[in-house]
């Protein structure tokens, strides 16, 4: 396997982003980033990120959780941010990416997990939790889904997987704009930009949406189906915050509070914004998650 590293130069002097560097190894030999900020001792928090985005997206949501008292673990998905990126597209494939986020808990040996998702941070989270639901405690769910492949998605996803393997020109920070309510600044496009020196750095990235269960055939069709038969009886505190402007996860919070038992009297909240709600409300997102773990947790 081919693997690239993003120089760190790359990383200098981004807006908002003076958090702490640490790393793991996880698979057999991939570095993987991570944020962990917070006092050790407090309830842990876990930051999910998704496509095409990394632990940048929670830069104004991190002081306001750690203010309200958490501990705050947030990684780069290989593939993006300051993780290791094999260069390869074959080299990724959804059951790798929980592999690699369970190597990160074992090594920081968390339990006790709250856990943010958004994105694939719910492809991948919610299969953590299912596969091991003693060691969560909570979920908060903005903008994200787990599909079982036996719905077609809407069309918004289809072009957008269909836009990510074939598009010429695929600028990660034109994603995100394109997928934000909010104008994004010169110093912020340069910071989505920023793990993805060439395109030769973009296999990840790429690759991801192809990699969502969209019909029974999918390789992890039956596992999610299998994670739902935990879902359904999931009784733990599980909040909806979505956006009002997300046409591909549009709905999806009412499928969570319809099937799953921990979403009953929890303070569900609709979110301004786009697909990548942390960017356009990022800071009422982190006070409505403090408010809710002082509730529940």
């Amino acid at each position: 396997m081919k693997i690239l590293r993003t120089p760190n130069s790359a990383f200098q002097n981004l807006e908002d982003y003076s958090f702490e560097e640490k790393y793991c190894t996880v698979g057999s030999d991939l570095r993987l980033h991570y944020l962990d900020e917070g006092n050790p001792l407090h309830p842990v928090v876990l930051l999910l990120h998704g496509e095409p985005s990394w632990s940048y997206l929670y830069r104004k949501m991190i002081p306001i959780l750690i203010n309200g008292g958490l501990r705050v673990i947030a990684p780069d998905l290989i593939g993006f941010g300051k993780s290791d990126k094999p260069a390869k597209q074959t080299d990724y494939t959804y059951a790798k990416h929980i592999m690699w986020i369970q190597d990160l808990l074992d090594h920081l040996d968390l339990k006790d997990i709250n856990i943010f998702i958004q994105d694939w941070g719910g492809l991948i989270g919610l299969r953590l939790l299912t596969a091991n639901p003693d060691n969560f405690k909570s979920v908060v769910a903005g903008n994200t889904m787990l599909p079982k492949g036996s719905t077609t998605p809407p069309q918004a996803f289809l072009d957008w997987q269909n836009f990510a393997a074939t598009s010429p020109k695929f600028d990660i920070a034109t994603v995100l704009q394109n997928a934000t309510t909010t104008i994004l600044s010169d110093e912020v496009m340069k910071a989505y930009n920023a793990p993805f020196p060439s395109d030769e750095y973009k296999a990840g990235a790429r690759v991801f949406p192809a990699l969502v269960p969209t019909s029974d055939k999918d390789p992890e069709s039956d596992n999610n189906k299998d994670a739902w038969k935990i879902l359904i009886q999931w009784n733990k505190p599980f909040l909806n915050l979505f956006s009002d402007e997300d046409p591909i996860t549009k709905g999806g919070d009412q499928v969570f509070q319809k099937l799953i038992p921990g979403t009953n009297g929890m303070d569900h909240k609709t979110i301004s914004g786009g697909h990548f709600l942390q960017e356009d409300s990022g800071p009422e997102i982190a006070e409505l998650m403090v408010a809710f773990y002082k509730k529940t947790i």
